[in-house]
């Protein structure tokens, strides 16, 4: 079966390369439209319970209709699932609870936090809901995108997670106390994950807010990894952050390591940043050389490359979509065709399947509705069209609804094999499954924007082009918009490079409408006196309205003979 698999896989990407959108399920008889309403009705049946019976805990418990607060107490799966209510096209209700949360919200609580869950949720999810809300209606601030309401809720609890960085390493804690810092005794163990997944949303606000502090402690931290990866290219999955020594030393794909290699390929891909590509295709070398067999990827010991556990872990299925996001489409293909058989064993992904057994590892037989597979299939089916990946997400579908719905939302399953269910509904099944699941079965959503259509936003730096597609998705399903991250002040270099190659462009054209000045200028504090500038230094505070009709960055209207961007600066042909 496998070979005939292998053998047709190609065959059906062309066949379904040839076909329109949405042609080859359909000719299947999967009904796209009607699997789309049915998610949609999924979400509100959660949503709407958890604001029945949660609001403000951070999680529905299903099975009892009340709440329970679990990575915080931050109403985490409003927050969570904020994004999603866009995607689903809710402008009405994105707006409420873009004002719920600005009045409910408080990160200065005596509370012990996960530093990688609060800032893949709550960061992340701040962060998306900031650089949609224009989108949504929501009337934003004059400084927008480089300030906002959710932009500052965003840095005030990143800037909660800043102490866990302050080691010999550059590699955080686990865990942060949100109002007295890193506790005295914390443990020093932290897992790799729990260290390279900050780059997305650090350098996300560094880049809004003009702090670089958020990006540079999130390099530090992917160098720190780098720096002390096995001599055979791997790294393990738990480090000591102060000695700097493997703890658990089991390298792979999965639990522990996985959002890590995700965010060296996101972030490279974000911030355009070869460094961070070499290192993943590295990886990806001795991730291929010593852990693959047969389209599998198994746990090996990150010294002698020798197997430690022939075990897939339903957290791996995100790599089919990685895989597809640097180009290896065939590749990805022909591993997630392996993911999928043991959905179908089971009906869902259990925690660990034993790969030479095929069969369920004892106490990991649960699936709690975990995205993974279906995101994998979102990005698979962007690219082949293969419908395949459709029937996977008709699957997700049926399964979820047959197991595990009930009258107060969507239960955790417990055990694939006989359906018992757990009384917790994670944050990640609004924000990450049911999102997935929704955009693979609508190609026009805005988020697959293909970049033809944008908006023009006017900033206090200059002009930016936003919301023209090409959306990252944070670990957590958050979209970030990478266009925004040259929406704000320049750094010196920047604004000397682009008012370089604006200048030589005007004194060929001889034309001297305005004259530019050096950034060096505008560096010591020169801003104020600058009416291209904002009054403040800070971003957040109120702006200086008046502008002059040219922002300092942006051209008169030329007849270019191509498109240009320089550095978020785009000029396009209007001839």
């Amino acid at each position: 079966g496998a070979a005939m698999l292998r053998f047709l896989g190609p065959l059906l990407c062309l066949w379904a390369l040839r076909l329109p959108a949405g042609t080859g399920a359909a000719g299947r008889g999967l009904d796209v439209a009607s699997y789309r309403e049915r998610v949609r009705a999924m979400f509100y049946h959660a949503y709407e319970h958890y604001l029945e019976s949660a609001f403000p805990y951070d999680e529905l418990r299903p099975l009892t209709c009340d709440g329970q607060d679990t990575w915080g107490s931050f109403s985490l799966t409003l927050i969570d699932a904020l994004d999603t209510l866009l995607i689903l096209g809710n402008v009405s209700e994105f707006q409420r609870v873009v004002s719920v949360l600005q009045e409910g919200v408080d990160f200065d609580i005596d509370v012990n936090a996960s530093v990688f869950e609060t800032n893949i949720r709550v960061v992340g999810g701040l962060l998306s809901a900031h650089l949609l809300s224009r989108k949504a209606g929501v009337e934003v601030e004059a400084g927008w995108p480089c300030s906002g309401p959710l932009l500052r809720m965003a840095e005030e609890a990143a800037r909660k997670l800043l102490p866990a960085f302050q080691t010999p390493t550059g590699m955080p804690y686990g865990t942060v106390n949100l109002l007295h810092g890193v506790n005295p005794g914390e443990t020093p163990v932290t897992c790799t994950a729990g260290i390279g997944t900050f780059i997305v949303e650090f350098a996300t606000l560094s880049h809004l807010t003009g702090d670089p502090v958020f990006e540079d402690v999130a390099r530090k931290a992917l160098k720190a990894l780098w720096k002390n990866r096995s001599d055979i290219g791997l790294v393990g999955n738990h480090i000591d952050v102060i000695t700097a020594k493997w703890v658990a030393q089991d390298a792979g794909i999965g639990a522990g390591v996985d959002s890590y290699f995700e965010y060296l390929v996101k972030g490279a891909i974000l911030l355009q940043d070869k460094e961070l590509m070499s290192m993943f295709l590295e990886y990806n070398k001795a991730i291929k050389n010593y852990t693959k067999f047969d389209d599998w990827y198994l746990w090996v010991q990150m010294y002698k490359g020798t197997v430690s556990m022939p075990v897939f872990q339903s957290l791996e299925a995100y790599w089919p979509g990685l895989q597809s996001l640097i180009g290896d489409v065939d590749n990805a293909m022909r591993t997630f065709l392996n993911y999928y058989t043991v959905w179908k064993q089971f009906g869902g992904l259990p925690e660990f399947y034993n790969i030479p057994q095929g069969y369920t590892v004892d106490k990991r037989e649960g699936y709690p509705l975990r995205p993974e597979l279906i995101e994998s299939a979102m990005y698979l089916y962007r690219a082949t069209r293969d419908p395949t990946l459709l029937e996977l997400g008709r699957d997700a579908v049926e399964s979820i609804e047959k197991i595990s719905k009930v009258d107060c939302g969507f239960a955790t399953i417990k055990d694939l094999r006989d359906h018992r269910l757990d009384n917790r509904m994670e944050s990640f099944f609004l924000a990450e499954t049911v999102k997935y699941l929704y955009l693979l079965f609508d190609p026009d959503n805005f988020i697959h924007n293909d970049g033809s259509d944008f908006d023009v936003v006017v900033t206090p730096y200059g002009e930016c082009v936003l919301n023209a597609g090409g959306y990252i998705f944070n670990t957590e399903a958050h979209p970030i918009d990478p266009a925004a991250l040259h929406c704000c002040r320049k750094r010196k270099e920047e604004q000397w490079e682009v008012e370089d190659l604006m200048r030589e462009f005007y004194s060929r054209k001889k034309t001297k409408k305005f004259t530019l000045k050096r950034a060096s200028d505008h560096a010591e504090g020169e801003h104020a006196k600058d009416p291209e500038y904002a009054s403040s230094e800070k971003a957040g505070e109120k702006r200086n309205s008046k502008k002059s009709s040219h922002s300092l960055l942006s051209c008169p209207s030329q007849s270019f003979n191509s498109k240009l961007a320089v550095l978020g600066q785009v000029f396009l042909d209007n001839t």
